[in-house]
Order: C-alpha cells, then sequence, then structure tokens
C-alpha cells in the first residue's frame, strides 16, 4: 500500500508516445500487445505488418526515387522534437507585472525546451503562433541545440552563455551546414509548436529570402501541404537603396498555415470608406446601394448566348468569345426583380446589380501583399520602440505593431484566445495584441518566449543585459501608454504578465541505487527537492506535468501551521508542508478539488499516505480509482 498515493510524472511528453497515441486513435487494428523481456511489463506496440497490409498500395519502405526534402540532421532534429526534456520553469513575480490578476506569460530561456513544457497545459489551446525567426543571413543567432561537441571546445569560446550554461551559436556561412543547421533549428521547433495550435488555429512565420524556400518545405511537411493558406509580402522599405549591388530588396515574406484548412476561418478587413464609395444608388433601390457587376464570361456556354433587348430598344449580345454569365430564364428572373442595370439612358450593356447589404462575407478579403501603408514599415517599427525607451538603437529589426495587427485580424481571434511567439525578440506581438484588446475590447492573451541572448555593450549601457530585459521592459512601458492613450475605455484592460524562467529539474538527481550513496547523501530518497527551491517553483513545475495552464489564479491559506495553494478554485489544491494533519486534508477536500497533489517529505511513514487516501475517498465521494489517480506526490 506504500504505492497508493502515485508519484507526478515531471517530465513532459513524450513525443513519440503523442505519435502512437495518435496513430492508434486512427487504426487500433494495427496495434499489438508485447511483453518486455528485461521488466516482463506489458505495452502497447505498432504491428508494422498490419499496419501496412491496411494502408495497402498507399505504403513506401522508402527505396527508390521519391519527392522528398530533406538535409544533413534532419533525423536528429526529429528526434530531439519528440524527446521529453525534465527541466522546469520557475516563477519569478519580482519581475513580472500584476502577477495575481494577469493571464499573460513571458518565459525566459530556450524555445524548444519550453515548448515542450508548455504541451501539457496548452496542448490545442492556441489560436494563433507568430514567430519572427533568425533569418539565416550568416551572423544572426540560430540555436545551441549541439550536444556533440566538447566541454573544452565550449570552454575556449568566449562569451554569450545563459543561465543554464549553454552558449549561443552563430551560424556563419563558412559552416559546412549553414543550411542544415538552421532547417534543424526550425523543424524541431514547429514540430513540437504545431500540437500547441487549436484545430481551427493559424501560425504565421517572417522569413526573407535566404531560407524561404526551406522554410515553405519544412512547413509542408509539418502543417501538411493542404493546409497552406498564403505567402504574404510584406514591403518592409519605403524607399530604395542606391547602394544595393543589384536589386534594392524592399520586400520580407510571412508564411501562413492553418492547423486543420476546413476548420479555420480567415479574418476579413474592416470596409474602407474608399471601398464603400465604390457602391450608389442612381434608381433609389429600396435595397439600397449597390455596384454593377459585368455580365459576361470568358468560359461559353451555348445556353447564355442570346440577344437582349434593352429599355431603349437596343439589342445587345456578349461580346466576341464570350457568353452571358446568366441563363435567359436566370436574366428574365434578375430583371423581373430589379437587378439588372442598362445604364441611366436604358440602352448600355446589360449589368449585374450588386448590393452592399447583400455581400457573402462582413468585411473585405485581406490580400497577399501588405502594403507599408497599411501595416508600416522597418522604419515604423523602431520608432515605436524609440518612443517607448527614448533611446536609440535598444533593439535591432522591431516588427511593426500595425504589421502585427493584421495579423492578428486574419488570425480570427476569438474573445479570450491565446497567441504565442516563441521568437519574441522586442515583444512586438504582446504589444500588438494589448492594442488590439483595447480596441476591440477583447480578452486574448499572449504568451511569449525568448532566450536570453546576450545584448552589445551599447545596450548594456543603456541597462538591459539581454533581450528578455529590453522585451518585459517594452511590455510595461507598451501598457501603459496604451491605458493612458483611452483611460475611460481601458480600465478592465490586462495589461500584465507572469515572468517564468527556464531551469534544471526541481529534484536532484537521485538515479544511482541507495547502495550507491554514501551515508551523508541518503537523505536524497527522503527529501530530493534541491535546497534552492521554494513552494512555488515545485507547484507551477507540477501545474506543468498535470496539465494545469500557468495563468490561472492562485490562492494560498494557512491551516494548522501548514500552507495550502488552490490553483483556480480547485483545479489543483497542493500542499507541501510536513506534518499535515486531518484538519488539513479536511480544509483541501471542502474545495473539492480535481487533482490533489503533497510532497512526499509531508508523510513520515506509509501508514498516513494510505489514510490520505481514504480520506478524500469519503469526502469526495471518489471511487478507488479515482482517488488514485487525482491524488499525486512529488
Amino acid at each position: 500500500m506504500a504505492d497508493i498515493l502515485k508519484h507526478l510524472d515531471l517530465n513532459s511528453v513524450d513525443g513519440t508516445r503523442l505519435n502512437i497515441d495518435a496513430l492508434y486513435q486512427i487504426v487500433p487494428s494495427a496495434f499489438t500487445e508485447v511483453r518486455d523481456d528485461k521488466t516482463g511489463e506489458i505495452s502497447r506496440k505498432v504491428n508494422f505488418e498490419v499496419l501496412r497490409r491496411l494502408l495497402g498500395d498507399n505504403a513506401t519502405d522508402g527505396d527508390g526515387e521519391m519527392y522528398q526534402f530533406t538535409w544533413v540532421g534532419k533525423n536528429a532534429a526529429r528526434a530531439e522534437a519528440a524527446k521529453p526534456t525534465d527541466k522546469t520553469l520557475r516563477p519569478v513575480p519580482e519581475d513580472s507585472v500584476d502577477w495575481d490578476n494577469t493571464k499573460n506569460v513571458y518565459i525566459e530561456g530556450d524555445n524548444l525546451e519550453v515548448l515542450k513544457l508548455l504541451q501539457r497545459s496548452y496542448m490545442s489551446k492556441v489560436k494563433m503562433i507568430y514567430i519572427d525567426p533568425p533569418y539565416n543571413t550568416g551572423n544572426d543567432f540560430v540555436y545551441h541545440d549541439d550536444f556533440a561537441r566538447p566541454v573544452a571546445e565550449e570552454d575556449l569560446e568566449a562569451g554569450n552563455v545563459d543561465e543554464l550554461g549553454n552558449r549561443f551559436r552563430k551560424n556563419t556561412d563558412t559552416n559546412g551546414k549553414f543550411h542544415s543547421d538552421w532547417c534543424s533549428m526550425i523543424y524541431s521547433r514547429l514540430l513540437v509548436a504545431r500540437s500547441l495550435l487549436t484545430e481551427d488555429g493559424v501560425i504565421f512565420i517572417s522569413i526573407d529570402d535566404n531560407e524561404v524556400r526551406n522554410l515553405r518545405n519544412i512547413c509542408d511537411e509539418v502543417f501538411g501541404e493542404h493546409n497552406f493558406v498564403a505567402q504574404l509580402v510584406w514591403e518592409r522599405a519605403y524607399s530604395p537603396k542606391n547602394d544595393a549591388k543589384y536589386i534594392s530588396n524592399s520586400h520580407d515574406y510571412i508564411l501562413m498555415f492553418a492547423k486543420q484548412i476546413e476548420d479555420f476561418t480567415i479574418g476579413r478587413l474592416e470596409r474602407t470608406e474608399e471601398a464603400n464609395a465604390r457602391y450608389f444608388n442612381p434608381d433609389n433601390d429600396p435595397r439600397g446601394v449597390w455596384k454593377p457587376s459585368d455580365m459576361s464570361v470568358k468560359t461559353y456556354t451555348a445556353s447564355c448566348d442570346y440577344p437582349i433587348t434593352t429599355p431603349s430598344g437596343k439589342i445587345v449580345e456578349p461580346p466576341a468569345g464570350r457568353c452571358w454569365r446568366l441563363s435567359a430564364k436566370a436574366f428574365a428572373e434578375r430583371l423581373q426583380d430589379n437587378r439588372i442595370w442598362f445604364g441611366s439612358d436604358g440602352s448600355s450593356v446589360p449589368s449585374i446589380k450588386r448590393f452592399l447589404s447583400e455581400l457573402k462575407y462582413e468585411g473585405m478579403a485581406p490580400t497577399s501583399i501588405l502594403f507599408y501603408k497599411e501595416v508600416g514599415h522597418s522604419q515604423e517599427g523602431a520608432k515605436e520602440v524609440v518612443s517607448l525607451f527614448g533611446d536609440k538603437g535598444v533593439f535591432d529589426g522591431p516588427k511593426p505593431v500595425r504589421l502585427l495587427q493584421r495579423l492578428i485580424t486574419l488570425a480570427n481571434l476569438k474573445e479570450d484566445s491565446i497567441v504565442l511567439d516563441f521568437f519574441s525578440g522586442s515583444a512586438s506581438t504582446a504589444h500588438a495584441l494589448m492594442k488590439t484588446n483595447s480596441e476591440k475590447d477583447k480578452h486574448c492573451q499572449f504568451i511569449l518566449v525568448q532566450l536570453s541572448e546576450e545584448v552589445s555593450d551599447t545596450k548594456k549601457d543603456q541597462g538591459y543585459k539581454n533581450i528578455c530585459e529590453i522585451g518585459k521592459e517594452r511590455i510595461r512601458r507598451a501598457g501603459a501608454k496604451i491605458k493612458a492613450a483611452s483611460p475611460l475605455t481601458t480600465q478592465n484592460l490586462d495589461i500584465g504578465f507572469r515572468v517564468y524562467r527556464l531551469d534544471e529539474s526541481n529534484y536532484e538527481n537521485v538515479s544511482l541505487s541507495p547502495k550507491e550513496y554514501k551515508q551523508d547523501q541518503l537523505d536524497l530518497f527522503a527529501n530530493n527537492i534541491k535546497s534552492d527551491r521554494t513552494d512555488l517553483d515545485l507547484l507551477y513545475g507540477s501545474m506543468l506535468a498535470w496539465g494545469v495552464r500557468l495563468d490561472l489564479p492562485l490562492q494560498a491559506e494557512t491551516v494548522d501551521g501548514c500552507t495550502i495553494y488552490t490553483v483556480n478554485e480547485g483545479d489543483l489544491v497542493a500542499c507541501f508542508s510536513s506534518g499535515i494533519t486531518d484538519k488539513v486534508v479536511a480544509a483541501m477536500a471542502d474545495k473539492s478539488p480535481l487533482r490533489v497533489l503533497f510532497r512526499d517529505a509531508c508523510f513520515k511513514e506509509d501508514a498516513q499516505k494510505i489514510n490520505i487516501y481514504e480520506q478524500f475517498k469519503q469526502a469526495l465521494d471518489w471511487a478507488d480509482n479515482d482517488a488514485f489517480n487525482n491524488i499525486r506526490v512529488i
């Protein structure tokens, strides 16, 4: 009975297990049960012979010629995306704004590790992802996912390490795997990020000519070629560079892919005065303003080739090689309903009246070219940061807020959708979302992730040691500016954010057997929590492991000298204090929790665990299986 309270699995999701579970839902008959020769445990495995028979002629063994996109390191990148991580996110309330009330999240750390940690809590919950990854120009930061480099070589390199000791790498064009390294970096992250999108979700990725071809191929594989929505062209420069050697490059790209395109509905643009001015009502039609539409089409159909007599008596026929859009019967019906226009004098070629009030969609269809006059240019993005900080050069190349707001519109966010940016840089995405929330009276939330990459000495002199410091300060200043601009309508606007920082596991490594430890090390088995970790570290690490979101409200109270933590009025109730009493358990049960969490060190003997188990069963009317699954220890 000592194991009656199960230990919480503190690793992130196993990507391979996710794939197996998804396949099992589609073809359960392709699975069988196999006993492990070493452990004797029985597990579910794929029977490839059965799967191949089910697929018939639609399977290949990979031999021979076929269409595929590959590079050096692709298999390793795929394996890295599927591998769980034992790292954790530690709360940093002192860097946060309005911790107790905000729904926004800012995370410092390597985005691949962070994305893995977010999977349990945010799988299929993110409506929009926007990322502006390194463009691979030869000088920008790429990644540090290289586990093959010896420590001595790492130690010889100067500068640029994050809090975990990972060294940032530049990807110069002298690297033999210049494109391959970049492809591996983005591929592994997109594989994990896709699982976070809602079924009607969408991702936008900014890129330039250096990697747009490779990125499109990668996205076709990760998201499915059929889920491609558009390759948007952003006019980022408003004037040509006369010192360009060949062509003055004035644009970047933004790739747009849906999670499931049949579930995605694009957000349309608000109608402009210029667009509405094309509609008029010269015949005072009671259905309102309209505009004429050509009644002829290129595709010829004999039944639609007939003469029409205008009100003035003039006979007109379709232009050469064309025919009317309507059959003779349909034309007569439209004519009877006053939907055909022959001009003010009744002698013009007929046209169809299209009423503004009868448009199929509200708003205007977005176009694939994002002109700077409508969404801003790169200089506008830079000026926005300068206007907030008052310093020039605090961040290089920020995207303009108007550009991000256009993408937010296209994403068609709901009232409280989640927006994720895991290359957040100067936090333009947070700025744009807060501004959109203030203008549209929405309550959408952001999750930003940024590696704490060091900045130049100039930026350090301005008081910012890394990019994260710049991003967090921008959110603070942008939020305050938005509220100050509209104090009456932004009283409930969420401009806060909770900060979390990626760190090594909260737990000591106790993978050795007890006999391999010295006597003074055996207490690791009784208390395996690292000495510098707090209750909040344990709580939020456990929330991620148990699939509880990081933005939920938290309350703490003391009962019999023990602290009880309640997440979102009972989604999770936890106590890590020693000396737990019946009164503490009763207080926890009174909250009707969905999940109950304790620390192993809370219990002096196994009998207490059995007692806790029985107390919760009785208090909450749980069956044995409910109690067994809903109570965990760490």
